[in-house]
């Protein structure tokens, strides 16, 4: 091999190398259940237990006294070397009575800036902390490297 083709061959790598730098990377973080495990959890049936055991349990930050499961799952851009950004997140909110019973099962997301519900299997909200959830939706785009963990 010559010098000319050395030369072309480390040219071709490096453009190859800077172009895979520009394409986005996608990553997602948290938890959001399965839309058919959350079809087998029934309103007025299931407790607290069988909706760990059917989807799992909360984080550990998802428990507000004693009150409904939050599931959360945001979904991160990284472009080049730039800071990820947060384009998306829902919110699973599980609600409990006080016997500890499903009364209802809502998904949030972001729609300009405010919360939005996705869907609800009961017509009526029933999710108490709506600072909370407001808090969980509220912080997109705020998250800084070190908040990335996990």
């Amino acid at each position: 091999m010559g010098t000319r083709s050395i030369i072309r061959i480390t040219g071709i790598g490096l453009l190859c190398l800077t172009l895979g730098a520009c394409a986005p990377s996608y990553r997602n973080h948290g938890y959001m259940p399965p839309e058919d495990e959350l079809n087998q959890i029934v309103v007025g049936v299931d407790t607290r237990a069988s909706v760990e055991e059917t989807v799992g349990p909360p984080g550990a930050s998802g428990v507000v006294n004693g009150g409904g499961y939050y599931y959360v799952r945001s979904r991160m851009r990284t472009f080049a070397f730039r800071a990820p950004d947060e384009i998306d997140r829902q919110v699973l909110a599980i609600s409990f009575d006080s016997a500890g019973v499903v009364s209802n099962i809502e998904t949030f997301g972001l729609e300009k800036g405010q919360v939005v519900p996705l869907t609800r299997r009961v017509s009526d909200s029933a999710v108490s902390n709506k600072t909370f959830l407001r808090q969980l939706l509220g912080n997109i785009g705020r998250i800084g490297p070190s908040g990335l963990g996990g």
